[in-house]
């Protein structure tokens, strides 16, 4: 095939040289995809598969390469196909080609007149992985207990840290230099020139705000239709980001409370209001550090897994009634199952006992984009502070902290600036009820972003806006990536139900 062109950046002080030629990809039929989820279709025009081979270090682009695993759905509407749309749908460490399996019946409008393509960046899935630990070791590690109460608990932590951190090192360590979100972006940039677009149009979630960021940052004269929802902010250090995220999460537990208390004692018998089921919550996970739960598995639930699962359960008012009756089945029947299976779909394990490498992915990628490292001096230090954030998630948030200390990676902060201020309208979305990326961060990255950078925010619950299906925020989304037309800066969708 004829190679396509990729040429040299033009973000200033953020510019680099990317390989001289990209060949397209060489698109095959996909295997191994997941199905669907239920009510969701695939795409008329089916799925296609391909690598593309990136280099493993940038400063040396002839040198080692690796590859970025692709997915593309065909426009269903070639005669007014725009171009392509990539995703990237979160993490850092989540995939981008089992994801868009998945949900692509999610944007089937979008799909009308947009390829819909997504990759697994560079670290994760089918792309060149970051591989740390074996299944068995991840179940120990996931059932661990992360809110340590005594120096033996403590020591036992810390010396699970290093070890992971240890055996990160000599699986993958040739790697884990290289996939720091500005190494990512720069993929992007090579995925565009081989997709043949002439401009990125780009639709990102989470993290994928911050990876967009990067790629604005890098890139802005190619910079088209971008989508930012579930906005990160990107300048607040480790400490800011964990206190605003507990919050957050305590709050988001109680909005839940609000709507379990509702139903009644019959349907949810840890309360009768926010705060009494807050606080049922609160003893069902201290319970459990005293005493894990026995579940259908023949496994336990411990009290990091139920954590876990709640945190998990608060991600959509979608999964409200699983963690409704997962705390039912805790409290009345001392089964933890379903708390159990919400904690493993959010620690990436299968059904079969299998994992994705989603946790040694996000811990890679994390680390390689900050510089912070902290002691558990610190964390003792901080513990009032986070306890006071979240009663329920600040201590477990608080230690975690500790998660790039010791990494054989010193880390690198660049990442950070998304400043771009001549690149093309960027619509950024806030959901005012997400647990993970607090509200306030939307209009952080807008800020940060500069330019015409325009935000959108959802008064809702979960995580993220588009994906909950208003229809406003659709509508808006829809208006801008199909017709180019952005929503009045500070526009809202949505209304928060009574809680």
């Amino acid at each position: 095939m004829a190679e396509q062109r990729a040429g040299m950046a033009t973000a200033g002080a953020e510019s680099r040289i990317l390989p001289a030629a990209v060949s397209p990809p060489d698109w095959k039929r996909c295997t191994g995809l997941p199905e669907p989820l239920p009510d969701l279709p695939k795409p008329r025009t089916g799925f296609r598969c391909a690598t593309l081979k990136v280099p493993l270090d940038y400063a040396d682009p002839s040198g080692r390469r690796i590859d970025i695993a692709l997915i593309k759905a065909p426009a269903s509407d070639p005669a007014r196909r725009i171009g392509s749309l990539l995703f990237n749908f979160g993490g850092p460490g989540g995939d981008g080609v089992d994801t868009l399996a998945r949900f692509a019946g999610q944007y089937a409008e979008l799909g009308e007149r947009y390829d819909l393509v997504a990759f697994d960046p560079r670290g994760v899935g089918r792309s060149t992985p970051v591989t740390c630990v074996g299944d068995r070791r991840m179940d120990e590690i996931n059932a661990r207990d992360d809110t340590p109460d005594t120096a033996a608990e403590e020591k036992a932590y810390l010396a699970g840290r290093a070890e992971y951190a240890a055996r990160c090192a000599a699986r993958s360590g040739g790697l884990l230099p290289h996939v720091g979100t500005r190494s990512a972006a720069a993929d992007m940039e090579l995925i565009r020139t081989a997709l043949g677009d002439e401009r990125l149009h780009y639709f990102g979630i989470s993290y994928g705000t911050w990876l967009g960021g990067a790629y604005a940052r890098q890139f802005p004269d190619r910079v088209g239709r971008a989508v930012l929802d579930a906005a990160v902010d990107t300048g607040i250090g480790g400490v800011d980001s964990a206190l605003q995220q507990a919050a957050a999460f305590q709050r988001a537990l109680g909005d839940f409370g609000a709507a379990c208390a509702r139903l009644g004692r019959k349907h949810c018998p840890m309360g009768t209001d926010a705060p009494s089921v807050v606080e049922s919550v609160g003893r069902i996970l201290d319970g459990l550090d005293r005493k894990p739960l026995r579940t259908s598995s023949g496994r336990e639930l411990t009290q990091s897994l139920a954590m876990t699962g709640v945190a998990a359960g608060l991600y959509s008012r979608d999964t409200w009634p699983y963690l409704a009756q997962g705390l039912v089945d805790a409290v009345k029947r001392r089964d933890g199952s379903l708390l159990l299976m919400l904690a493993d779909a959010r620690n990436g394990r299968g059904e079969d006992g299998s994992y994705s490498n989603l946790a040694a992915a996000n811990t890679a990628i994390t680390c390689a984009d900050s510089t912070d490292r902290y002691t558990p001096d610190d964390v003792r230090r901080l513990l009032p502070r986070f306890r006071d954030a979240s009663p329920v998630f600040g201590t477990s948030l608080a230690w975690s902290l500790l998660e790039c200390t010791g990494w054989p990676v010193p880390g690198d902060d660049g990442a950070r600036e998304v400043a771009a201020p001549s690149a093309a309208p960027i619509l950024v979305i806030g959901n005012t009820g997400d647990p993970a990326t607090p509200y306030a961060w939307a209009a952080a990255l807008a800020r940060r972003l500069g330019g015409e950078a325009t935000l959108l925010t959802y008064r809702g619950e979960g995580h993220g806006a588009y994906d909950t299906g208003d229809r406003c925020v659709r509508e808006t989304v829809h208006a801008y990536l199909l017709q180019g037309t952005l929503p009045a800066d500070g526009a809202s969708c949505g209304q928060r139900r009574r809680t």
